[in-house]
């Protein structure tokens, strides 16, 4: 069996810098639009049908070239990165590739363009080798992935002629104790959600709080009331359509073997909550619902003590199979008023997506985990979901097409902080697994 080689390093590195160079801050209309034309004019240079699609949120690039074979690879991507923060945290300028002790640095390098870097590398070695594709390439990379994905699905919607596909494959996940990439069937769903309390007409001093009702307390009674320090979500009804893992997941997510030690020691953590290791660990990652706080704000902020007019909070629910969005929208609706608390406004955020499950058996996951070999001399480890996310019942349709996602992103790489990282030994495996399934996936 021919192995194949990967791009060289300096082909890696060349269109790693090359995406990043453009910043993509989630959020930022102008940013998002310029780093969709250079990312799209880069693709054109594979031959491939290319179309920006604008939408309420940010620009969807959707591209596609066929193959020898009639089968149809999606490969999705996303090229939003979170906002660097102060340049000053960082040991050099974030959006100029670094390189040091065998990692490169700069923002986005993991989330998102590192990922879509060596697979854009792939595509470029492949079709200098072969002078086409071993099968269709379809590419959907959106710009508003770390926000839940809003617009994605009016994208996809209106250009379904490029988005038909025979499987679907993203590139998020950890690794696992022996850096072997994870393999998740699926993902969790999504749901964010702002809660907001209100106050006085505008700040008053802090010394009327013995007569004046305070909104930022409002809304910590409010979120006290969703989840208790059991961690236990106390949303009624929350856990109730939940449909926990098959026998054959079951079987999978006992395998898994996770770096704990590595993870401590990076996050600076003594420990996992109520102490959980081992597979108690996965299990939970890749079985329980979240109900996560992503922020607290005041209106108006500053350090002066004074009760504010307004406070809200950003509250992001990962959901597993057997909840749905809207479902769950109402419980957090009812819960809160049940509890007393009909004054604080819910509000559901554009974004978000129900949870999409491939089972761990099925022979596309399976031949993917298989061929993992021919790169990492073990098979991937296989699981049905992971704490990160991806939109697939969107790119589905929610049609039964498998999916997979293989993992990118170590839990270590700093992600949303300065100096975020990747191994460049990681990048070159990542886009030579790529080479190896289009070769075999459909033999």
């Amino acid at each position: 069996m021919t192995v194949h080689a990967p791009p060289s390093t300096e082909q890696l590195v060349h269109v790693l810098r090359h995406l990043c160079r453009w910043p993509s801050t989630t959020g930022q209309a102008d940013e998002l639009r310029a780093a969709a034309e250079h990312i799209a004019l880069f693709v054109r240079l594979l031959g491939m049908q290319v179309r920006i699609v604008a939408t309420s949120a940010a620009p969807v690039i959707i591209a596609y070239r066929s193959g020898r074979r009639p089968q149809t690879l999606l490969l999705y991507h996303y090229y939003d990165t979170p906002p660097t923060g102060p340049w000053r945290h960082w040991s050099h300028e974030p959006f100029d590739i670094a390189e040091r002790d065998g990692h490169l640095f700069g923002r986005g390098v993991t989330g998102g363009k590192g990922a879509l870097a060596t697979h854009l590398a792939a595509l470029q070695t492949i079709l200098q080798r072969e002078g086409d594709l071993p099968c269709g390439i379809t590419l959907v990379m959106e710009g508003a992935a770390i926000i839940g994905s809003p617009g994605l699905v009016e994208a996809l919607q209106a250009h379904a002629d490029l988005v038909q596909c025979d499987a679907v494959l993203a590139s998020l996940g950890d690794r696992d104790a022996q850096g072997t990439p994870i393999c998740a069937s699926g993902s969790k769903g999504w749901l964010r959600l702002r809660l907001t309390a209100r106050g006085p007409a505008y700040p008053l001093p802090a010394g009327f709080a013995a007569s004046v009702a305070n909104p930022l307390w409002r809304l910590i009674w409010a979120l006290a009331a969703l989840k208790g320090d059991d961690e236990d979500v106390r949303i009624e009804g929350f856990y109730d359509a939940v449909e926990g893992p098959s026998r054959a997941d079951n079987a999978a997510i006992r395998q898994l073997q996770l770096a704990t030690a590595t993870r401590r020691q990076a996050w600076q953590i003594e420990q996992f909550l109520f102490g959980i290791d081992g597979a108690a660990l996965s299990r939970t990652e890749v079985t329980l619902p979240t109900c996560n706080v992503s922020a607290l704000t005041v209106e108006p902020s500053g350090d002066a003590p004074a009760i504010p007019a307004l406070a809200s909070a950003l509250l992001d629910i990962q959901l597993v199979p057997g909840q749905q969005p809207a479902a769950i929208y109402d419980l957090v609706q009812r819960h809160l008023n049940d509890k007393g608390f009909a004054d604080v406004t819910l509000e559901r955020l554009p974004g978000g997506y129900p949870p999409w499950i491939t089972a761990t058996d099925h022979p596309v996951v399976r031949r993917a985990a298989t061929i993992g070999t021919t790169v990492f001399e073990r098979p991937l480890p296989v699981v049905p979901a992971g704490p990160y996310v991806a939109p697939l019942s969107l790119l589905t349709g929610g049609q039964p097409i498998p999916t997979l996602s293989i993992g990118f992103t170590p839990a270590t790489s700093a992600i949303f902080a300065p100096n975020e990282h990747i191994a460049l030994a990681d990048l070159s495996r990542h886009s030579q697994l790529l080479i190896e399934l289009l070769d075999r996936l459909w033999e």
